[in-house]
């Protein structure tokens, strides 16, 4: 797991993670690192930009699989690298039906945790200011 927000390292560890890396200046050598040189064997962006993408491309492995989720930036890789590399890059929206089918039953049988934080919709400004400054773990969620 890698993130810059120690609030979404925390929650990952209480889910399970087995690693975790603040995101910074040197995190495709951590990630580098704790693989053993090799790289991730899949990589799921869900930011998109900001040099999410170089960062994500360069910590997978060689036949491995990056997924792009987050969006805003642009995927521009030289062929040859493509095809030295054998990297898969995935784009994904949201999963197939099949996908939400199976989710479905995981949360019916109580194996999915959701991390939220609810807010009164009159206390938007709040949930807004709380995002804004890293004080949500998880989502936020305003009830009406």
């Amino acid at each position: 797991m890698v993130d810059r927000s120690p609030l979404a390292l925390e929650l990952a560890e209480e889910l399970g993670a087995e690693h975790r890396v603040q995101a910074g200046e040197h995190v495709v050598e951590e990630v580098l690192r704790l693989t053993g040189g090799r790289g991730a064997e899949a990589t799921l962006d869900f930011v998109g930009e900001e040099g999410a993408i170089e960062m994500g491309l360069a910590m997978t492995k060689n036949a491995g699989s990056y997924y792009v989720i987050g969006y805003g930036g642009k995927v521009e890789v030289p062929s040859i690298d493509l095809i030295f590399s054998e990297k898969n890059i995935i784009g994904n929206l949201v999963g197939t039906y099949t996908d939400l089918m199976e989710l479905m039953t995981l949360a019916g049988e109580g194996k999915v945790h959701l991390a939220t934080t609810t807010y009164p919709l009159d206390e938007i400004n709040r949930a807004i200011a709380d995002l804004h400054h890293g004080k949500i773990k998880g989502r936020a969620v305003l009830v009406p």
